[in-house]
């Protein structure tokens, strides 16, 4: 153990007393050496085979089966557990199985119910129910959304400053090739070999991987304590987080560094087919191309972080990934979509020199998207206390999953009105508030952001009634908004394609006075815009402050 964290160990001290900084490969050729850098992405692996079973293969296979399509979607519900992980965190943090240490054992006893779950999926034959799949699934699913806890926040106890970037680089690779494996090539090799088949050797690929977790380095000991009760696990994460002089910068800045890039590409597949690119294009750009070039971009932008220093890496990472996917306005230009806009395919093949300027789109815009990544995953490390380290990085994570799902909707509505190439062009707009918020506490004159320099702001316990008022403003302000926005949209569609003048006000008349099911369905989602909106602001007021005790 001392042997391997010699060179590493000097990396930031030989900065810090102003000797040279060490080259790319020498401290590449060092990372490679660490044995924890071997573990955590070891790890990862783990952490990618379910994700790509439930997301994509058991949709697939149940598809294969002549399943309902809507009942297929449902199974999207699976995916709730990874959403939420953050809620049974601290119990991860706060108890301590004993054979292993806490982490090592947790992420032990989750692979064993991953064997389990998948294996019984095996055992279920080649006709189970849909009920029993979506059991399976479920259970899949809680098993791996833990498994996902305890292996970051092991990755946040193990890793030194000097192999973080490298260690990120190396577990998105090893993570999307296991989705890969457990997605796409499981879909093929269960049509022809037989899903049960292919089910038992996913679940026994497990009893390797447990052994890379004994074989793996434990934590220093003065990152193995865990809280000594659960209120410490469960609230005082939240406290150090909230109570930061900027915390609510930080928590913007999580939500929208990418929001801009995850507006753009969240509609990159019907984009694409909207442009009459054949399934065979598509499925080469997205699945092939996209990915070798976002693992290729995500190690790049992970290990410039010890070569250029973390801001300047986010920076320039962040400026890159804005104007990244603008090579789709090319593409929109050189592929008009008539006659198969709309959803119709086959009807036109683009000829060749279309589709290498929309690989090459893919691939510029993956690439930038994995260098943005790659530093924006060293920051979350960097954030993390190890005290807490599983809870808060699951809640760091969860925070930035929200921006990215809030990016979903929107993107829509916006290219519907707009069109692509405004749309496009408006995305680079978004991407803005994220640099904005990132000068304010990491402004690009420092190598790296003072993280561990933040004061923290005394509790000053509120009233439960002002914390309603608080949560109830918010709420109506939220939805308010999210009113005003989505008559905007409505008014821009209706001035585009029916040639008529922007007329907001009926647009505002329109969503106000529900005449259809889809009507009534679009105030709802805007109703529940405000309630997340009220729920997050009074949870925020709480954990800052603290609530006034009742009287007795």
């Amino acid at each position: 153990m001392t042997a391997q964290r010699g060179w590493c160990a000097k990396l930031p001290a030989m900065a810090e007393a102003g000797q040279r900084r060490p080259g790319t490969w020498e401290s590449l050729r060092a990372a490679l050496r660490s044995r924890r850098i071997g573990a955590v992405t070891l790890q990862s692996f783990s952490s990618g085979l379910p994700l790509g079973l439930v997301w994509i293969a058991l949709p697939a296979y149940l598809t294969y089966r002549g399943v309902d399509i809507r009942t297929v979607g449902l199974f999207s519900l699976a995916q709730a557990p990874w959403t939420f992980k953050f809620l049974w965190a601290p119990l991860l943090d706060r108890f301590e199985p004993g054979f292993l240490g806490r982490k090592r054992s947790w992420i032990v006893i989750c692979q064993g119910a991953l064997l389990a779950g998948i294996g019984l999926l095996a055992a279920a034959g080649t006709s189970p129910s849909v009920g029993v799949v979506a059991g399976l699934a479920m259970l899949v699913a809680f098993a791996s959304a833990s498994q996902d806890v305890v292996i970051d926040g092991y990755a946040v106890d193990v890793l030194e400053r000097s192999e973080q970037g490298l260690a990120v680089g190396a577990r998105v690779a090893l993570y999307r090739t296991a989705m890969l494996l457990s997605g796409a090539v499981a879909i093929t090799l269960g049509q022809r070999f037989g899903w049960p088949a292919v089910f038992a050797g996913l679940a026994l690929l497990y009893v390797p991987l447990a052994g890379s977790v004994v074989w793996s380095p434990p934590p220093p000991p003065e990152v193995t304590r865990p809280p000594r009760t659960l209120r410490e696990a469960t609230f005082d994460p939240l406290v150090d987080i909230f109570r930061r002089s900027r915390a609510l910068q930080m928590i913007s800045f999580l939500l929208l560094y990418k929001f801009g890039e995850n507006l753009a590409t969240a509609l990159t597949r019907p984009f694409l087919i909207q442009k009459c690119f054949v399934p065979e294009d598509v499925g080469l750009a997205t699945a092939t191309i996209g990915l070798v070039a976002a693992i290729v971009g995500t190690f790049v932008g992970g290990s410039s972080t010890q070569k250029i220093g973390l801001t300047r890496a986010l920076w320039l990472f962040g400026a890159i990934q804005a104007v990244g996917f603008l090579g789709y306005v090319v593409v929109d230009h050189m592929t008009p979509g008539a006659p198969c806009g709309g959803g119709a395919t086959g009807t036109l093949v683009q000829p060749l020199s279309s589709r290498l300027v929309m690989y090459a789109a893919v691939a510029v815009e993956n690439s930038a998207q994995g260098m943005a990544s790659g530093a924006f995953g060293v920051l979350l490390l960097r954030l993390t206390q190890k005290q807490f380290s599983s809870t808060q990085y699951a809640l760091f994570s969860s925070i930035f999953a929200i921006g990215r799902t809030l990016a979903g909707p929107p993107a829509g509505f916006l290219a519907d009105a707009v069109g692509w190439t405004p749309f496009f062009l408006l995305s680079v707009l978004a991407s803005a508030p994220g640099l904005v918020l990132l000068h304010k506490f990491a402004p690009l004159s420092a190598p790296e952001p003072e993280l561990d320099a933040e004061a923290r702001v005394p509790a000053m316990p509120v009233s439960r009634r002002r914390l309603g008022a608080t949560g109830l403003t918010w709420a109506a302000g939220g939805f308010l908004v999210s009113a005003a926005v989505s008559a905007l949209l409505a008014a821009l569609k209706a001035a585009r394609t029916a040639g008529a003048t922007f007329d907001y006000g009926s647009a505002l008349r329109r969503l106000f006075s529900p005449a259809s099911p889809s009507d009534w369905i679009r105030i709802d989602s805007l109703a529940v815009v405000g309630l997340l909106a009220g729920a997050a602001a009074a949870a925020f007021l709480a954990a800052r402050h603290g609530v006034t005790p009742r009287k007795r």
